[in-house]
């Protein structure tokens, strides 16, 4: 006879807890592995990973983010015409670029070419046994495979979001002042200054980070714990990704209404 309805989904939080408790402990490990610098005796690692997530992921995110820019001009744009203030697209601009769509377009590309790559790499790995191969040669297999990875992300992450940042603003302008005209560059970039602040983007790349951090930690936990074969490693790509998108959005909700829930710092009125 099958099992109970009410036995069967004891069982399966049973396991989620289970599951929950292995990913924070390995989630631990990785992490110390960074701020204990044990990380640094394979520095060369670090660097190559770092390498990799420039010259293989950078040029998408930047490609979405300047996409992303873009539409975010021209919606502001129409909805300031709406309202008979053109220039306000470019406050428009500010609070969306900085605030929402870049920290979202960054995670959104981190999850689908980074975590779900790093699952795919350390999963494959794992079931062709060359993790256990570091093991018997008396390597960190976690260290080494895990931890270099989190902190050659951390390394590029900050210089990279910057330069994602721009771009946005960059697509932005664009789709106001050249492709649609309906501001001046002065009047655009007026409003465009005032709406913003430097602890804005100290806050807006605190949620990239934060963001990009647990996607990297989803990434190599779901790729360590692989088991079986091929088909194991798919459904990790594919559970992992799931996992980030959740992820995301619950750090881009709570990151908002921290940063700016409260005091949202908009120069409007008295």
């Amino acid at each position: 006879m099958s099992a109970m309805p009410g036995t069967r989904a004891v069982g399966h939080a049973r396991d989620a807890l289970l599951e929950l408790g292995d990913a924070a402990d390995f989630t631990g490990r990785t992490v110390w592995g960074v701020l204990s610098g044990r990380v640094l005796r394979y520095g060369a690692e670090v660097v190559r990973q770092a390498g990799i997530l420039v010259t293989g992921s950078v040029p998408i995110v930047l490609g979405m983010v300047f996409a992303l820019g873009l539409v975010i001009g021209i919606e502001g744009s129409y909805a300031a015409q709406q309202v008979g203030a053109p220039a306000v697209a470019g406050a428009f601009a500010a609070i969306g670029d900085l605030r929402e769509i870049t920290p979202y377009a960054f995670g959104y590309m981190m999850a689908a070419k980074v975590s779900t790559g790093f699952v795919a790499e350390i999963g494959t790995m794992k079931i062709t046994d060359e993790v256990d191969a570091l093991d018997v040669m008396g390597m960190d297999s976690v260290l080494y495979l895990c931890s270099t990875r989190l902190l050659g992300m951390w390394l590029i992450i900050p210089f990279v979001y910057g330069i994602a940042v721009v771009v946005s603003y960059v697509g932005s302008y664009i789709s106001v002042v050249v492709q649609l005209g309906q501001v001046s560059a002065g009047g655009y970039f007026e409003l465009f200054w005032k709406f913003q602040s430097p602890m804005d983007l100290v806050y807006s790349a605190s949620k990239a980070i934060a963001m990009s951090t647990f996607l990297v930690l989803v990434g190599v936990y779901y790729g360590y714990r692989v088991r079986g074969g091929p088909v194991e490693v798919g459904t990790a790509t594919a559970r992992a990704m799931v996992i980030n998108l959740v992820g995301v959005h619950f750090i881009g909700i709570i990151g908002s209404q921290i940063f700016w829930g409260g005091a949202p710092r908009l120069p409007i009125g008295g």
